[in-house]
Parts: C-alpha cells; sequence; structure tokens
C-alpha cells in the first residue's frame, strides 16, 4: 500500500510504532521495520548515550529505516537532537513541545521531522516551522493525552494543513486502519497494540494486563494537573485520584509516580506502577509478532476499503 508517509519514509506498509518510554527500545523497533513497518526508538529521558546505543544496536537487526522519539522536556533533548543526525537516523517523531528550534539542522541533514499534535492550531504551527508530517493523536491513547478525540481531531487536522497527516490514538485493527484512512490519513500511529508484541522487553504481568483488559478498564489520572495520562486501573491509580481530588499538590502527585512506568514496564509491578495503554486495549487479545500484526491490519483493511 503505497501512500505518502510510504514514500516519505521508504517502508512498505503505513503503520507506526508509537515511541512509547522504555516499551519502544530497539528489539521492538526493529522489529517492526523488518515487517515492512516505521518502528521508532523512545528516547524519553534515557541519557544521551543510551540512546545512541539503542540506535547502534537497531541497526544490527535491520537494514530498514526506523526513527526516534524525541521528548523534547528531556533535559538532554539537545544532545539527542544531535546523536539522530550523527547517527543517520531516518526520521523523528516528537513530543511534548515545540522542536522548532531544532528543525532547520535536522532539515539540513535530511531527517524527517513528524511531532505529534493534539490540535490543528498545534498542527499549523508544525507545518509552518517545516514539519514533513505530523502525528494527529486523539485523547483514547495511552500515555499523556490531549482533550479531543481521534474522530473529532484527525478529519480537522486533514482539511487545516498541507502536509501528510498520520493518524493515531484508538487503532489497533484493520478497522481502525481503515476508518483513519477514510478520515484522511496517510498512515497509522499504534501503540497499545505492540505492547504486547512477542519481541519487545515488556514484562508478561504488564502483557497479560493488557490483554486481560476490558473497554471500561482504563483511567485518566491528572486532569486537574494539566498533564493527563491514561492508564489501566489498578491501586496506584484509585490512589492517585483519590489524592487528586482532595487536592494533592502537583509535588505530591509527581513524587507518588516517580518511576512508576519503569517498575510496571520492567519489574511488572502492576498493581502501584503506571501501567499505560489506550483505550483500545479491550480489542487486544493476544501476544503477536510484530510481523503478524501488521500482516493482519493491513489484510483486513484491505478488504475493508475493497469494498
Amino acid at each position: 500500500m503505497k501512500t505518502k508517509i510510504t514514500e516519505l519514509l521508504g517502508i512498505e506498509y503505513p503503520i507506526i510504532q508509537g515511541g512509547m518510554a522504555w516499551v519502544a527500545e530497539y528489539h521492538l523497533a526493529a522489529a517492526v521495520s523488518n515487517a515492512g513497518g516505521f518502528g521508532i526508538i523512545g528516547a524519553a529521558s534515557a541519557p544521551p548515550e543510551i540512546v545512541r546505543e539503542q540506535i547502534r544496536e537497531c541497526k544490527k537487526l535491520t537494514d530498514k529505516p526506523f526513527g526516534v522519539n524525541v521528548m523534547l522536556m528531556n533535559p538532554n533533548s539537545d544532545e539527542v537532537a544531535d546523536i539522530v543526525i550523527e547517527e543517520g537516523v531516518k526520521a523523528v517523531t516528537t513530543g511534548a513541545g515545540n522542536p522548532g528550534k531544532y528543525m532547520e539542522k535536522w532539515k539540513k541533514a535530511g531527517v524527517k521531522v513528524m511531532p505529534v499534535v493534539a490540535s490543528v492550531a498545534m498542527a499549523k504551527m508544525m507545518e509552518r516551522s517545516g514539519a514533513d508530517a505530523v502525528v494527529a493523536e486523539g485523547m483514547e491513547s495511552g500515555g499523556h493525552i490531549g482533550s479531543i478525540t481521534t474522530m473529532c481531531l484527525l478529519p480537522q487536522v486533514v482539511d487545516a494543513v498541507n502536509i501528510p497527516v498520520i493518524g493515531a490514538g484508538g487503532i489497533a485493527d484493520g478497522r481502525g486502519f481503515a476508518a483513519a484512512t477514510m478520515l484522511g490519513a496517510e498512515a497509522v500511529q499504534m501503540g497499545t497494540v505492540f505492547l504486547v508484541a512477542k519481541e519487545n522487553i515488556v514484562h508478561q504481568n504488564y502483557r497479560d494486563k493488557v490483554v486481560n483488559a476490558k473497554d471500561i478498564d482504563s483511567a485518566v489520572t491528572g486532569m486537574s494537573t494539566g498533564h493527563p495520562v491514561r492508564c489501566i486501573k489498578n491501586r496506584m491509580t484509585r490512589e492517585y485520584l483519590r489524592m487528586e481530588a482532595e487536592g494533592a499538590t502537583l509535588e505530591e502527585l509527581e513524587q507518588m509516580t516517580l518511576g512508576s512506568l519503569r517498575r510496571a514496564v520492567m519489574d511488572g509491578d502492576v498493581m502501584d506502577g503506571t501501567v499505560m495503554s489506550g483505550q483500545i486495549a479491550g480489542l487486544v487479545k493476544k501476544e503477536m509478532t510484530c510481523e503478524e500484526i501488521i500482516t493482519s491490519i493491513m489484510s483486513d483493511a484491505k478488504k475493508l476499503l475493497g469494498r
């Protein structure tokens, strides 16, 4: 399936893997790229030398294009931005800020830039800054979220900009892919479905939590602080929401969640860790390889779009 995004990135299928902190490391990114999609290494708040190592390890496992997600709130983002260029990374997605200060050098080096946006205004700003595409991510997604649903956000962003738009949030199968395409997306970005990919390093407890999740099993914490996060309900979310309702300070809430994502992903603490996941987890029923995930989605989508 050829789209503006497959041509931009040099990939077979218009499927991009989300740059999930602690989850999106080089094993997963390489497996997605080898399966014809576009794998992403999530730099998150990792030290620059770790990001460089991740990129180099990914190159050992795939000769296909892959990218890096640069979290702009990371104090090390300046160094990570340079590492992306030095290591010849094909493209970057960005989150939690405006990548404008890196745009010129990334473009000069031939790095494709695809910021994640949660509003039409941000999409327009990114287009003016020189972005090659934008990822319009609805609030159905896992992790840090905006306030508009994918169904509403995606077509409005498509109408507002002239660069390709990638749909994200609430997409886990061929139906979601086809729907995003009908709304104008040139590709989709998915995270939750890859949480249970066999190639990743996610703890089995975390995988089981996603596979067993129902449609109503996600919660959003941090609404009052301006930093909402979607994750699967557990003891931690209940306590967080209680403290939030009682007026706990931002510092108290941040202290409670410090290191909680790592504990869930790496140690399997799904009671007091943060189990980030999208609302679509109820559709994720079993663990599969990245190739099986992508092949299934594309097969079903082509049948639907062929109708």
